[in-house]
């Protein structure tokens, strides 16, 4: 016979099972979730990319600054020897001819560059968006699993005491029924946790509260590629905002060379005064023009070309080593939506029916005492996890074309 404590778990069983069916009812009402419209919720409300923005805006002010001339200076003085002079005028530096253009050009590169990476952050902000929201797409597939297995355990457990009852079982089946219902109590309880962390960095990238309700993922399919595999390797050089960043410090360096060189050839000032004598009540000007020269050139002119220089160097390595990255990073997703969507095709085809009849018959044949429970038990767990890999495989495929879609700028 049945011990008393067992008609207490039962208790227990009963009302957690009825708790989690209020929350998949709540669940259902809530509003679907829709993808696109976080993404230009994130595209909006962001701050990594609004502050990558506002860097940009900053960069693109400095060109105007760099390409005009210093401001002129405003000169007065007195001077009193023997007779009194009030001087007055104004200078004005000169840059040597194309120093303010070339300055202009580095400081133009330099935003080039750094509009590339406000882009590479709005990619990146995005793919980390999609990632999050198909990990809770798969949790919230795979809550309905597991709910829905919860109920066939339930009846499974009550055939098995049934049978118990009249002789045709065995009490251990019971037992592990009822083992089987808590283990997927905890399963979803471990489900549940994982949504609401989920949701928390889904709404922490939309700069929301952490606990604000977002509603159940939208449908997801398995989306296929735009491009072949050589084409999206040949995107990485066109489109891939990481590698064009790289490319416009590259410019920058050659912009930066040409300056240096440039700083040999001298400087002007050019000024210009109004003088008053006191004394003899009479007034004059004076003109001058000052030149800097590079004495120095040795030590200072002829270093910072050698600087600029391997700046240059560095800015190559830098865009090769970030190809290379890029490469390997683009074959491992395409591997891995490869992998993806052949395993989809391989569940939803080929496992997932014959796990459907393979439950189906031991269901049959457990009700006339063919097989025993455990093999019944084991076609069932076998059917949920073929449906959570399947819905999880739909995941990964998903993420990895939100990853290539972040190395390469656009859909793969």
């Amino acid at each position: 016979m049945l011990k008393p404590n067992r008609s207490r778990c039962r208790f227990g069983i009963l009302l957690a099972v009825a708790l989690w069916s209020l929350a998949a009812a709540g669940e259902q009402a809530e509003p679907r979730l829709d993808l696109e419209r976080l993404v230009q919720e994130t595209l909006e409300n962001n701050p990594d990319i609004q502050s990558a923005r506002q860097r940009f805006e900053a960069a693109r002010a400095v060109i105007p600054q760099v390409r005009t001339l210093p401001d002129p200076k405003i000169n007065l003085g007195y001077r009193e020897v023997v007779e009194r002079e009030a001087m007055y005028g104004v200078s004005q530096e000169i840059p040597f001819p194309g120093k303010l253009g070339l300055r202009g050009e580095v400081a133009a590169s330099e935003a080039d560059r750094i509009e590339q990476e406000y882009l590479a952050v709005q990619l990146n902000v995005v793919a980390q968006l999609k990632e999050a929201f198909y990990n809770l797409h798969l949790v919230h597939k795979s809550l309905e699993v597991v709910r829905k297995n919860l109920g066939l355990l339930q009846n499974f457990e009550k055939t098995a005491k049934a049978r118990y009852m009249v002789g045709q079982g065995t009490q251990q089946d019971v037992f592990r029924a009822q083992t089987e219902i808590s283990r997927v109590l905890q399963r979803l309880a471990i489900l549940e946790q994982q949504g609401i962390s989920l949701r928390a960095e889904i709404n922490q990238i939309l700069r929301y509260p952490p606990t604000r309700p977002l509603g159940v993922p939208q449908e997801i399919r398995v989306t296929p590629l735009e491009h072949n595999p050589v084409e999206i390797q040949a995107l990485i050089e066109q489109a891939a905002p990481l590698l064009r960043a790289q490319m416009k410090d590259i410019e920058r360096s050659e912009n930066a060379i040409a300056l240096a060189k440039r700083e040999y050839f001298p400087d002007f000032e050019l000024s210009a005064l109004g003088l008053r004598n006191e004394t003899m009540r009479r007034d004059g000007y004076q003109v001058m023009l000052g030149v800097r020269v590079p004495l120095y050139y040795a030590t200072k002119q002829r270093y910072g070309v050698k600087e600029a220089v391997a700046r240059r160097e560095a800015a190559l390595q830098d865009w090769w080593a970030v190809k290379q990255a890029l490469s390997a990073r683009v074959q491992d997703n395409l591997a891995r939506a490869q992998r993806a969507e052949e395993l989809v095709k391989l569940l939803a085809e080929a496992l997932i029916p014959q796990a459907r009849l393979t439950l189906a018959s031991a269901q049959a044949s457990y009700a006339v005492g063919k097989v025993d429970f455990l093999t019944l038990l084991n076609s069932l767990l076998t059917l949920q996890e073929n449906e959570i890999e399947l819905h999880g495989e739909m995941t990964e495929h998903e993420k990895a074309l939100a990853r290539l879609e972040e190395i390469i700028g656009e859909r793969p």
